[in-house]
């Protein structure tokens, strides 16, 4: 009983690789995630788990680099981050202390307001006395790090799922944000990406004269939890759950209970009773009763204002409010509350995305991807049976090139499968990369058969394993060179081809560990008799 299992624990091994594909590949349980606010029907449809990129999907392509300049090797002298921050800050008139990045562990200081030029930010240096090496363009790795995270936070709360952001450089060493969005329109992921998404919170209130005044009481970072998008209870208007923190350093006040201090100094409590609910703002100004309002705004501008229940300003007078710190954001469009918490939950960009300067876009039909998907699925059978062609003019030997084409393509199925379990998307590039290893699979089959049959009739056993290990040698050489030849690839942000790299690299290295073991095992199987 283990005899046989002991002689041919490769063919089972592939058998269970194949296996473990076809789980991946057609199981529920590794299907795609649904991202918040999608479609179940729509994250799961298809008849596989693949995932498919923008290439064969359609979609949209950003490619832009962060709109900053960066100082490099700065002396800080010991001084903290926010005091160089404050420093440089004060010597830009149109800057403040938020557009200025000190990251003592790159030593460097950078300026990420659009209005700051070059030589504006070089003179701000060196009046705050701080030695630097030079300027150049762009933002620091920290900066770009956080702006890929805000982004990948951003598509996954709009829903939009396969999208994938990452950081690729150019020959000239220039760093970029490449974004890619499948099934998106060109217009809709460029709002989203140049939405930095700074919301806040202020009160407008009248004075004695008339006048409406306008002060900030709430910002992104003072909010503790914020919810999702919900209908109202009577199914008009739609509202955000927030909690805001009710904690602050020692000898401070917490954000939770500056603003419950702001309400009742506005009096928001006796202006928002049972006959005088409504708040009246538009244009920067109050009308009818004047009461005091909240306004939500993002980007500077007021997305909406809304007045207080009575109840939560009771509560707010009395000072309780501030130990949990819960209430609602309320909008009169339920679109207007998603992208509302999309802003708060995903957070502000760090910088700007020179979109419309040196960035690149592209926009691909859901038609044309489909027809990339056919056109890739036809290419990859008539690889297949080119290839197959080829096996059979050349050894005329069924024994010996079927197993060779059943191994090839096990081979290919296996990648399908890990790409499925990665929720890797596919692409063109990814789709290059397998028609390489049917190529290099198939070529590493015809040197062990090759190698087996060349020096006549193969009669025992130990002819085959001693043939078998000289052209597995002759193999294991050449996918040793393929893996470092591509390695590059792979690791460098070179977008698409990284790809190609990693799948090939994977190829390689279950034929290797695998594939052609299990074909020898197949092959000796056929061609030795004892």
């Amino acid at each position: 009983m283990l005899e046989p299992i002991k002689n041919n624990w490769r063919i089972l091994l592939l058998v269970v690789v194949v296996l473990g594909a076809t789980v991946a590949l057609f199981a529920p349980q590794f299907g795609p995630q649904t991202a918040p606010g999608e479609n179940v029907s729509e994250a799961q449809q298809g008849v596989t788990n693949l995932q498919y990129g923008l290439d064969l999907a359609g979609g949209t392509r950003v490619r832009a680099p962060l709109i900053g300049y960066t100082a490099t090797e700065v002396d800080f002298g010991g001084d903290q981050p926010d005091e160089v921050a404050r420093a440089v800050a004060a010597e830009l008139e149109n800057a403040s202390a938020r557009d200025i990045g000190a990251v003592p562990e790159e030593n460097a200081v950078e300026v990420t307001n659009p209005t700051v030029t070059e030589s504006e930010f070089r003179a701000a240096m060196d009046a705050s006395g701080y030695a630097y090496e030079d300027i150049r363009s762009g933002v620091t790795q920290e900066t770009r790090d956080i702006a890929q995270e805000v982004i990948t936070s951003k598509i996954n709360e709009a829903g939009l799922s396969g999208g994938s952001v990452q950081q690729v450089q150019s020959l000239t060493g220039e760093y970029f944000i490449l974004v890619e969005v499948p099934g998106e329109g060109r217009e809709d992921v460029i709002e989203l990406l140049e939405e930095r998404g700074t919301v806040q919170i202020d009160i407008a209130y009248a004075t004695e004269n008339g006048t409406a005044i306008q002060e900030e009481v709430l910002i992104q970072d003072d909010f503790e939890d914020i919810g999702t998008a919900a209908q109202a209870d009577r199914g008009t208007g739609a509202y955000v759950p927030v909690t805001v923190r009710n904690t602050a350093p020692e000898g401070e006040q917490s954000p939770a209970h500056s603003f419950q201090q702001a309400v009742d100094d506005r009096g928001f409590a006796s202006a928002y009773n049972s006959n005088q609910d409504q708040c009246r703002y538009a244009n920067g100004s109050l009308s009818g009763e004047r009461n005091p309002c909240l306004l939500l705004t993002v980007d500077g501008e007021v997305v909406n204002s809304f007045g207080m229940d009575a109840e939560l300003a009771d509560s707010m007078a009395s000072g309780g409010w501030a130990t949990d710190g819960g209430f609602r954001l309320t909008t009169s469009e339920f679109s207007e509350a998603e992208q509302i918490s999309i802003n708060l939950r995903a957070g502000a960009l760090p910088a700007e995305l020179d979109i419309s300067g040196q960035g690149t876009s592209r926009s691909i039909s859901a038609t044309q991807g489909e027809n990339y998907k056919t056109y890739s699925l036809v290419t990859g059978i008539l690889a297949v049976f080119a290839v197959a062609g080829m096996v059979f003019l050349r050894y005329r030997e069924p024994a010996v090139a079927l197993p060779m084409i059943v191994t090839a393509l096990a081979e290919v199925y296996a990648l399908l499968g890990i790409a499925a379990l990665l929720s890797y998307p596919l692409e063109l590039a990814v789709i290059a990369g397998f028609i390489a290893v049917v190529g290099t699979g198939v070529d590493d089959l015809v040197i062990i058969a090759d190698e087996v049959m060349s020096e006549g009739e193969v009669n025992s056993r130990k002819v085959f394993n001693s043939r078998f290990r000289r052209a597995f040698w002759v193999i294991g050489a050449a996918a040793a060179t393929t893996i470092i030849a591509m390695s590059p690839l792979m690791v460098l942000s070179l977008g698409d081809l990284s790809g190609f790299a990693i799948f090939t690299i994977l190829g390689v290295l279950i034929g290797v560990l695998i594939t052609r073991p299990a074909y020898g095992d197949i092959l000796r199987r056929l061609l030795t008799i004892r």
